[in-house]
C-alpha cells in the first residue's frame, strides 16, 4: 500500500487535465432514430464487432474509459421504433472489447439491488484479470418496478437499497482482496501453484448480504477494479463519498454542477478520503459537424418523430402555448414576453435562453433543450469551448460523452474537439499508464479501505 504522500501524488496526477469517457448505449447513439440514419447497418444491435469500432474509436482519442449503463431488461424506449436502451449484455460486450482494446478503461453498471455479490465480484473482477487492469464497476442500487418484476419482486424502499449497497461495495472488495497480492506463485520447478495461507475466507455477514469467501481469481495489474456511482442524491453523495473514485453525473448548468462536485467531495472527506480521490464526470451529448445550421438539420432528422411529444412539453417548461403547427415560425414577441422558465425543470432558463435567440420552434426542439444533458449542436471549437468554462470553474472533472450517432459521431468529436482541447493543454496528448487506476489518477488499493471499512453505514461483521 502507498504511503498517504503518495497517494496523494497518485490522486491528484489529473487534477489539471480533464478525463473523458464515452458512453455506449444500445450501439446506434444516444438519439433516437439513429438506428435509420444513412450509413448506420440497422442490425448493429447485436453486433460485438460494432462496439468493437466504437471503443476503439475512443481509444484512438485516448478516451480514458468507456461507460456502458444497464437497466436490467426494462424497456425503457418504444419498442415498435426504437431499440432498447441498453446493450445485450455489459459483461459480455466489454469481455469482446478487452480482447481488442488496449489501454482504454472498461466501465459498465452492476446493480447492488439484484445481483449477488459473489457473482459481481468474480464477474468484475474477471474482466480486471483479462483487460489488464481496466476494469471499472458502477455500482448503483436499481429503481422502478418494471425492473424489479422481472426479479419476481417489488423494488425495496430507498432506505432498504442503499443500506444494501453500502454492504455489497466493502463485501465485494473484501472478496477481491481475499487472493492475496503475492499468493500466486505458479513455480513449475517446485509444483507450488499458490500460498494457502495468503487465500482466505472473508467471512463476512450483515443485516442484507454475506458471504464466505475467498475469491479464487488473483489480482490484476490495477489490484482490483475502480469503484464508479452514478447520481446525484444525498444517498448517492455518501455512497460515492464512502467508496468511488468516479461519479458519473447528471447536471445542466455550471452552477448545478459545481455544486455537485462539491457535495460528492465533502462526503470523500467525512469518510477521511482525499476529496481529490473523487472525480466528478458530468454527461454532455453531442452533435458536431461544420456549422450550427448543419448539426440542427441533423438533430431535426434524428429527432422528428418526436416533435409532437417535445413541443408539449416546452409548453410546459416555459408556460405558455406553442403551436405544432407553427414550427418553422419563432416564438412571438408576445409569447416571449409571457414566457416564464418552469422552477421544476432545470432544462428551462436554457430552453427559453434558446428561444430569444430567434430560433424557429423546430430549431429550438433541435438544440436539445428536452434531452437529458447538456447538448452541444456546433462546430467542434464550440464544444471545446464548452467543456473548458465547466473544467475551468471547477464544476467537473471530465466529461461522459453521447455522441448523436455512434457510427460517425464518435469520430466527429475524436477528430474535431480532442485536438483542440489537445492544444489547450486541457487533456493528454497520450496515456501516461496502462490501468484505468493510472488513467484517473486513483491511489492504490487492494480489498477494502480501511479509512472507510468500518465507518458510518451498514452492520458488516467479520
Amino acid at each position: 500500500m502507498d504511503s498517504s504522500r503518495e497517494k496523494l501524488k497518485h490522486a491528484s496526477k489529473t487534477s489539471n487535465q480533464m478525463l473523458i469517457g464515452l458512453h455506449i448505449g444500445n450501439g446506434y447513439g444516444s438519439q433516437q432514430g439513429a438506428w435509420r440514419m444513412p450509413g448506420v447497418d440497422p442490425k448493429s444491435y447485436t453486433s460485438y464487432d460494432a462496439r468493437v469500432k466504437q471503443a476503439q474509436a475512443a481509444e484512438r482519442g485516448k478516451f480514458q474509459f468507456i461507460f456502458l449503463p444497464d437497466g436490467p431488461g426494462a424497456f425503457l424506449t418504444d419498442i415498435e421504433n426504437e431499440a432498447p436502451s441498453f446493450n445485450l449484455d455489459v459483461m459480455l460486450t466489454l469481455a469482446a472489447v478487452a480482447r481488442e482494446t488496449k489501454r482504454i478503461g472498461l466501465v459498465a453498471t452492476g446493480s447492488t439491488t439484484f445481483n449477488e455479490p459473489f457473482n459481481l465480484a468474480r464477474q468484475f473482477k474477471a474482466l480486471d484479470v483479462m483487460s489488464h487492469g481496466r476494469a471499472g464497476w458502477n455500482a448503483v442500487t436499481s429503481s422502478g418496478d418494471a425492473v424489479a418484476a422481472n426479479y419476481g419482486r417489488n423494488i425495496p424502499s430507498s432506505e432498504e437499497r442503499y443500506g444494501r449497497a453500502h454492504e455489497v461495495i466493502p463485501l465485494i472488495q473484501a472478496l477481491w482482496g481475499s487472493w492475496g497480492k503475492d499468493a500466486w506463485v505458479h513455480d513449475q520447478e517446485s509444483g507450488q501453484f499458490a500460498k494457502r495461507d495468503q487465500i482466505l475466507p472473508v467471512n463476512v455477514k450483515g443485516k442484507y448480504v454475506d458471504s464466505r469467501g475467498p475469491l479464487y481469481i488473483p489480482p490484476s495489474e490495477q489490484g482490483q477494479p475502480i469503484i464508479f456511482h452514478a447520481g446525484g442524491s444525498p444517498n448517492a453523495h455518501e455512497l460515492a463519498g464512502r467508496f468511488a473514485n468516479a461519479v458519473i453525473g447528471a447536471a445542466f448548468t455550471i452552477e448545478d454542477a459545481r455544486a455537485q462536485r462539491n457535495a460528492f467531495r465533502e462526503a470523500a472527506k467525512r469518510y477521511g478520503r482525499n476529496p481529490d480521490e473523487i472525480k466528478y464526470i458530468p454527461g454532455l451529448m453531442t452533435t458536431i459537424a461544420k456549422d450550427r445550421r448543419t448539426a440542427l438539420d441533423r438533430r431535426i432528422k434524428l429527432t422528428e418523430r418526436l416533435f409532437p411529444q417535445r413541443v408539449a412539453y416546452l409548453q410546459q417548461m416555459l408556460g405558455i402555448r406553442l403551436d405544432l403547427n407553427s414550427l418553422n415560425e419563432p416564438l412571438s414577441k408576445e409569447q416571449l414576453d409571457a414566457a416564464r422558465p418552469s422552477p421544476f425543470d432545470p432544462r428551462s432558463a436554457h430552453a427559453l435562453k434558446i428561444a430569444k435567440e430567434g430560433w424557429s420552434l423546430r430549431d429550438i426542439i433541435a438544440h436539445g433543450v428536452i434531452d437529458y444533458h447538456p447538448v452541444i449542436v456546433v462546430p467542434g471549437i464550440e464544444a471545446a469551448d464548452h467543456m473548458q468554462a465547466w473544467f475551468e470553474a471547477g464544476a467537473a472533472d471530465g466529461f461522459w460523452v453521447s455522441a448523436d450517432v455512434d457510427e460517425d459521431g464518435i469520430d466527429a468529436f475524436v477528430d474535431e474537439v480532442v485536438p483542440i482541447l489537445q492544444e489547450r493543454g486541457l487533456f493528454h496528448q497520450d496515456y501516461e499508464g496502462k490501468t484505468l487506476r493510472e488513467h484517473l489518477g486513483a491511489p492504490d488499493q487492494y480489498g477494502t479501505d480501511p479509512r472507510v471499512s468500518t465507518q458510518g453505514k451498514g452492520t458488516m461483521e467479520e
